[in-house]
């Protein structure tokens, strides 16, 4: 047998075989907003700083960046340790939990009238006569339209006269329901904080702590939700590996 023989026997024999028959005409979709310097962001935050180290326009060899930023910058993964002494860090969140089936929560409709929409159990439980039971260690994200409004910061924020944020969010019973009734893995949204913007103006982060105080994670400003199904899909969460690190941009897609 050839070395080329062999490869081609050791591809067609492997996972990959698997893999290949599995993707053959689905559809990816990008959930990641690509971020930059003066995107919408968490208002204590300073904004990125991006400089040339090396630039092959100014007659370098190669060009190189140097990026400051914060970890929660643009669609970022939020590890437990963001809020929680103790627990668990990226470089602790296994690769397994990378690809997990997809949940798409929608109350879009909601939001169009009610910028402080959240979801309810009623939500959930229509989704469910349509699907069937929410998958065990699924990733469930709540589909809200808002990243429409990407990358105008003021509208992100939705402020009213009085500096009073008005953006959707989750809700209490929805994430106890997913934790404790379905045990979900993570969550995601497309605003910029897990609490309704009328929370979140009076410093009150109760559901981020809640959800991450279980040992989830989650995936803030998602992008392109409205092209996904809600259910059937698979997503997959990817990002460096800080050691000890408390958050970092995130690229996350979508199968389907």
């Amino acid at each position: 047998m050839t070395i080329s023989a062999a490869r081609t026997d050791s591809l067609t024999s492997g996972a990959w075989e698997g893999f290949s028959s599995v993707l053959a005409g689905r559809t990816f979709t990008d959930l990641t907003h690509a971020f930059h310097p003066g995107q919408p962001r968490f208002p204590a935050f300073p904004d990125e700083v991006r400089s040339d180290l090396f630039d092959l326009e100014a007659g370098d060899g190669f060009t190189a960046h140097q990026y400051t930023i914060v970890g929660q910058w643009g669609t970022h993964v939020d590890p437990p340790s963001h809020f929680i002494r103790s627990g668990r860090t990226l470089d602790h969140i296994s690769v397994q939990e990378m690809i997990l089936p997809l949940v798409v929560l929608d109350i879009s409709d909601r939001v169009d009238k009610d910028p402080d929409a959240t979801p309810s159990l009623a939500d959930i439980e229509a989704w469910e006569e349509r699907h069937g039971r929410i998958p065990e260690d699924s990733f469930v994200a709540l589909r809200s339209g808002w990243s429409s409004r990407w990358p105008d910061g003021e509208a992100m924020a939705n402020r009213d006269a009085d500096g009073v944020s008005h953006t959707p969010g989750w809700s209490a019973e929805v994430l106890r329901f997913f934790v404790e009734e379905r045990n979900i893995r993570a969550i995601g949204h497309e605003q910029t904080d897990t609490d309704p913007g009328q929370a979140t103006s009076r410093s009150d982060f109760s559901l981020e702590t809640y959800i991450l105080a279980q040992g989830r994670w989650q995936i803030e400003l998602l992008a392109s939700l409205e092209s996904l199904p809600e259910a059937g899909a698979a997503i997959v969460a990817t990002w460096p590996k800080p050691q000890g690190g408390s958050g970092f941009p995130a690229r996350v897609f979508a199968i389907h």
